[in-house]
């Protein structure tokens, strides 16, 4: 985020398109003196939360946490075009591929929809 991401928030900064008073980061390497000046050179005040302190930025860690929860926990993949990897490549080579059983999938819901339970469809 030091580089290209930083330096595309500056050019926002610099078009009116953001407006910024603070900025809260923790205290990663990948936060260089470098990405902090180009924020301080447009106003905005560059705040580092204390080393290994989660609760120091409750809010962000709380919304990361919900997050990962109610979006990544719940992820199905529906076909091969979704387990793409780096640069759109595969993350395994053919060879390495499972075949997965074909046909129709059933839902049964649970608890008027709360919980539901998949399996694969009698043939």
């Amino acid at each position: 985020m030091g580089g290209p991401a930083g330096s595309h928030l500056a050019w926002k900064l610099q078009d009116g398109a953001l407006r910024a008073k603070f900025l809260l980061h923790d205290r990663d390497s990948k936060f260089t003196a470098t990405f902090d000046e180009v924020f301080k050179s447009e106003g905005v005040e560059v705040i580092r939360l204390p080393y290994r302190r989660p609760v120091a930025n409750a809010f962000a860690e709380r919304w990361v946490g919900s997050a990962r929860r109610e979006v990544l926990d719940r992820m199905l993949i529906f076909g091969r075009r979704q387990l793409q990897g780096i640069e759109q490549r595969r993350p395994c080579e053919p060879a390495d591929v499972i075949p997965l059983p074909t046909g129709r999938v059933g839902r049964r819901d649970r608890l008027g929809g709360v919980l539901r339970e998949y399996s694969r469809a009698a043939a």
